[in-house]
């Protein structure tokens, strides 16, 4: 339930204001009220300020005192006004406005600082501005009057003028607090109408009491209303925000900022000119020519401020802070030359585009900080951490050792295996690195284009980071080449499936089948998986390659079942990458594939290597999602992959693929425990089990003599395209 209790004050607080002015004028009760409202605020302040975190109950505390030390000085001054009968200005009670005024800029000053982006010099110096300009009104209109009036003896005008002084102090806070970041929460909009409130009532006063006494009225609802809508913005929710929130969400508005300077800069003339109408002969040159020069000592101190800022900002990532590639560029140039080589690592979050597109881009720019902030915890002095742009980070070590370098690079890659918070969210990435020096470059980007040729070659292959070498440009060349290749073969049909049996043991009987994606090259002939597989995955065409091989699979499925009927295949199954596994709507698009096909869902098994699955909690909602559907899911090449045993306790699992790597050799003891091992788990869990790479009858034997019922590989079938489904091979013994 949200808290309401600020909007309960400010309705109470408004009823007694108008109970106030119902009252005869002049009389006890009338002040009662108005003295009541005052200290009761102070009250409320203070119970306000305790809900909040140090440094605001600090603010906040000093803001409670100075008002319930102000709401003292009301009563002084009631006091002597009702029941001693004196004059009660000056008095005692001016001792204690004056007082608070020091408590109210101590409170005002932490709040700013908070609220303020780093220094917060643009803010003071704005604030500043604004004082000057104001100040100089006040100067002339009220403080000089008040000066030149002898009438008055010299403690109530040194009094009468602390007062505006104070005030425009006041103003200067107020602006600051307010010019730190816009009023974008709501305790920061009531804090600032209250102050308004508060000084347009005082500048009012001293104006008007300047030429007449004042006898009460529209100032003391000024006063009143500054006192309830300052209790209130201290007991409204958002003085509790996040400082980080607070801080990120302040953006001052430019329009705003902007129009307040144009105008107190232009206040200066004003001033001259309407002196010039009321008196030609009395016009304040000094006053006005000294504030006139600090406004323009100020506006260029602020220009110079704001180049600087400019420039600052045109090397920095916005988001992260960090250096961008154009401050990083830079940086390399600079150690371009003879001396101890620099090296550069880039370094690529895999599976980025999956944290935005299920989580929100606000997770995903929290997760960009987090990484920034763990790289920028792990280089030494001297290095640079930069984010060039989307989900690519580079850090660049100067006069470095080669072995020094890769110690850095080791230790990036065991930080960023451990999970990152992203606000409510713990997430896993996996990252691809690619090293490089800059032996024999003349410009930034050579080093540049060698990390990302090593950051592209440890993507394809798989692993986390690799050093670049010249051999990676030949790769990386013919890996461009078929990468554009690829995208003809689509068009053009130039990829095709086989299926390979999945037979039943001991007799072979072909229980389902792997569909396997094969590609007919016009010039180069037939092109293996192991080639052009990495590279479509590299290029994002897997997502579109997948979907083909998905549907070609189950159309071809739904074709044996009518013409083969019980001598078809139970299942068809097909490999999905972990590309496929990030696209957000993939389980829907697995839904499509059975409807168009007409197929069941136990017809259709998924499979997926357990690097796919392995740290993504996006594959894992897609497999569970899958499984809903009725589809089956295999964990394919079981036991070369990271945590096997573990991934089984979070994978919605059907299906374990024993590797061939274990099936090879079932002579050798270790070999041989580790396949009766996994046909062990496999039963205690349910699951089906299916070896692969069984190539001679001998295999076969022992595989069945140790439990497992389902077998693949060359003894059964090579993959076909058109695989005959009657043939049997007996293997048992």
């Amino acid at each position: 339930m949200r808290d309401r209790r600020w909007m309960w004050w400010l309705l109470a607080g408004m009823t007694a204001v108008g109970a106030y002015f119902l009252l005869p004028t002049g009389t006890a009760a009338q002040a009662c009220v108005y003295n009541g409202i005052g200290s009761t605020a102070a009250l409320v302040m203070l119970a306000g300020a305790r809900r909040t975190d140090r440094t605001r109950r600090i603010a906040w505390s000093l803001l409670a005192a100075g008002n319930a030390i102000w709401s003292t000085g009301d009563w002084v001054y009631t006091y002597f006004e009702r029941v001693a009968h004196t004059e009660p200005f000056p008095s005692l009670a001016d001792v204690f406005y004056l007082s608070a005024y020091t408590l109210m800029f101590g409170g005002l000053f932490v709040l700013g600082r908070r609220r303020s982006r780093g220094p917060g010099w643009a803010a003071i110096v704005d604030a500043l501005i604004f004082a000057t300009g104001t100040g100089l009104v006040l100067w002339t209109f009220v403080m000089q009057p008040i000066a030149h009036d002898s009438a008055s003896s010299l403690p109530a005008r040194v009094i009468a003028l602390a007062y505006p002084a104070a005030d425009v102090l006041l103003l200067a806070l107020v602006a600051r607090l307010m010019l730190a970041g816009p009023a974008g929460d709501a305790s920061t909009r009531l804090l600032g109408l209250s102050l308004g409130l508060l000084l347009t009532s005082d500048i009012a006063y001293s104006i008007v009491t300047s030429y007449t006494a004042y006898k009460g009225g529209a100032f003391d609802a000024g006063w009143m209303l500054s006192y309830i809508v300052w209790a209130a913005a201290a007991l409204h929710p958002a003085v509790r925000a996040d400082a980080a929130v607070e801080r990120r969400e302040s953006v001052p508005d430019g329009r705003s900022r902007l129009v307040m300077l144009a105008a107190s800069s232009l206040l200066a003339p004003a001033v001259l000119l309407v002196q010039g109408f009321r008196d030609p002969n009395h016009i304040e040159w000094f006053a006005v020519g000294i504030c006139a020069a600090v406004l323009f000592l100020l506006s260029v101190v602020r220009m110079a401020g704001l180049v600087h800022q400019v420039r600052t900002l045109a090397l920095r990532d916005e988001l992260t802070g960090l250096a961008n590639r154009r401050a990083l560029e830079a940086r390399i140039r600079a150690e371009l030359g003879p001396g101890p080589r620099a090296h550069i690592a880039l370094i690529d979050l895999d599976d980025f585009k999956a944290v935005n597109d299920r989580l929100g881009h606000g997770v995903g720019d929290r997760l960009l900080t987090a990484v920034a902030a763990r790289l920028t915890g792990l280089v030494r002095p001297g290095d640079t951490v930069a984010r060039l742009g989307g989900d690519e980070f580079a850090v660049f070590m100067p006069r470095t050792a080669e072995g020094v370098a890769d110690r850095i690079v080791a230790s990036i890659v065991a930080s960023l295996a451990r999970p990152l918070e992203a606000g409510d969210h713990r997430l896993l990435m996996r990252a691809s690195i690619g090293v490089a020096d800059d032996a024999g470059a003349t410009d930034p980007f050579e080093p540049l284009r060698r990390a990302d040729v090593a950051m592209y070659a440890a993507k394809v292959t798989g692993g986390r980071h690799l050093r670049y070498e010249p051999a990676l440009d030949e790769r990386a060349s013919e890996h461009a080449q078929l990468g554009a290749e690829l995208r003809t073969a689509l068009d053009e049909e130039q990829f095709f499936l086989v299926y390979q049996p999945i037979v039943a043991l001991p007799a072979g009987r072909t229980a389902a089948v792997e569909a396997l994606v094969r590609w007919r090259h016009p010039e180069r002939g037939l092109v293996s998986p192991v080639a052009f597989v990495p590279v479509a995955e590299h290029n994002g065409l897997i997502v579109e390659l997948g979907a083909w091989i998905l549907r070609t699979a189950a159309e071809r499925m739904r074709t044996w079942r009518r013409e083969l009927g019980a001598a078809a295949p139970g299942y068809v199954s097909v490999n999905v990458s972990a590309r496929q596994l990030s696209e957000p709507d993939f389980p829907q698009f697995v839904a499509s594939v059975l409807h168009d096909a007409a197929l069941p869902a136990a017809c259709l098994t998924i499979e997926v290597t357990e690097t796919a699955v392995f740290d993504s909690s996006t594959a894992l909602d897609a497999l569970r999602a899958i499984k809903a559907l009725g589809v089956r899911i295999a964990l394919d090449d079981f036991g070369t992959g990271h945590s096997s045993l573990g991934l089984l306790r979070t994978a919605p699992v059907d299906v374990l693929k024993v590797d061939k790597s274990f099936v090879d050799d079932l002579a050798g003891g270790g070999q041989s425990a580790i396949v009766t091992a996994l046909i062990d788990v496999s039963v205690h869990l349910g699951l089906t089990a299916i070896a692969e790479g069984v190539e001679t009858a001998e295999q076969a034997d022992a595989l069945f003599r140790m439990g497992y019922r389902f077998g693949q590989g060359y003894l059964f079938g090579r993959p076909e395209e058109s695989p005959a489904f009657t043939r049997e091979l007996s293997t048992a013994r």
